[in-house]
């Protein structure tokens, strides 16, 4: 065991394949492992040491692919990864394992013997590594649709946490800490479309007679259905004052690089909703709300704005 502090798990699960359940865990580096015995258990072989490779150039392999007749299919990428990793797991204990992708890598490298023929015409593989190609097939089907970063995500529960960092990056790209210089973003089809399906002329707008409901418009269709937590993020940079006014515009809170083009991509499909709807406010309304559905009801308030003179 290494001198320096192990590492620890976060989140610990197992991946039913076939008739085994595979140990999975997430370190706190944010790694998926593999443990070591559910790597043997995937071949339905008992666990082993590895023999000497005699080669500097080769890792130590564990015993499931140490055999000379395997050598030749190992990639570099499962050389780069098949590395013994020891941490401590859930119960304080010291375990030992392999990053996921180990697993499928190895899967690979039995598949690729199976189709390689000799020079002399015979296969590559013998009778008794047949049944490791079987073993093989049936975890590659297994992790086909989601893949195995996706299954130990899932099964640690790790998942929940993936998406709340994945949401965090997204915002970060999104959004702007400091207000930036107005663009108008919101095209005048998107504010001519909301018009027609309201019956609503544009000389109420012009006239001084704001339809505050349009505000709320923008926070119910726009920024609530743009991502996660968008709208309440723009009134925390953007908040109110003590006269119920904002600092500026809350596309000036939006990234110019990513965040703009997002927004207007949804400003585009809505648009084109209604000309769907034959600018019908109610059919309108149902196809944003199948298409899409709000990220986060929170009963938003109306938003000022301005119309174009």
């Amino acid at each position: 065991m290494s001198e320096n502090k192990l590492i620890k798990a976060t989140h610990e699960g197992s991946i039913p394949i076939g008739k085994v359940n595979l140990r999975v865990a997430v370190l706190e580096n944010g790694k998926r492992i593999i443990t070591q015995s559910a790597l043997f258990d995937a071949f339905g072989r008992p666990m082993r040491g590895s023999r000497s490779q005699g080669d500097q150039d080769v890792p130590k392999l564990p015993g499931l692919i140490d055999a000379k007749n395997l050598k030749p299919f190992i990639s570099k990428e499962l050389s780069d990864v098949i590395k013994p990793v020891e941490y401590e797991n859930l119960n304080g204990k010291i375990d030992e394992g392999y990053d996921a992708t180990t697993l499928p890598l190895i899967c690979e490298v039995y598949v690729d013997a199976r189709n390689a023929i000799k020079e002399n015409g015979k296969p590559v593989l013998t009778s008794k590594q047949m049944p490791n190609v079987i073993a093989a097939e049936t975890v590659l089907r297994a992790l086909s649709k989601v893949g195995i970063i996706g299954l130990v995500d899932e099964v640690t529960g790790y998942q929940e946490i993936r998406e709340k960092d994945a949401l965090q990056l997204f915002l970060q790209k999104f959004l702007e800490d400091e207000k930036g210089k107005w663009v108008r973003t919101f095209p005048p089809e998107f504010f001519e479309a909301i018009f027609k399906m309201k019956g609503w002329t544009w000389q109420q707008a012009n006239g001084g007679k704001k339809p505050q409901v349009v505000g709320h418009y923008i926070n119910n269709y726009v920024y609530s259905r743009l991502a996660p937590r968008i709208l309440n993020e723009l009134r925390d940079r953007n908040p109110k004052n003590d006269k119920g006014n904002r600092k500026g515009k809350h596309p000036q809170w939006i990234n110019p690089d990513f965040g703009h083009p997002k927004l207007k991509e949804h400003l585009t499909v809505l648009t084109a909703f209604a000309k769907a709807a034959g600018y019908n406010w109610t059919n309108w309304e149902r196809m944003v709300n199948r298409a899409l559905p709000k990220f986060e009801n929170d009963g938003s308030a109306a938003q000022e704005i301005d119309f174009p003179e």
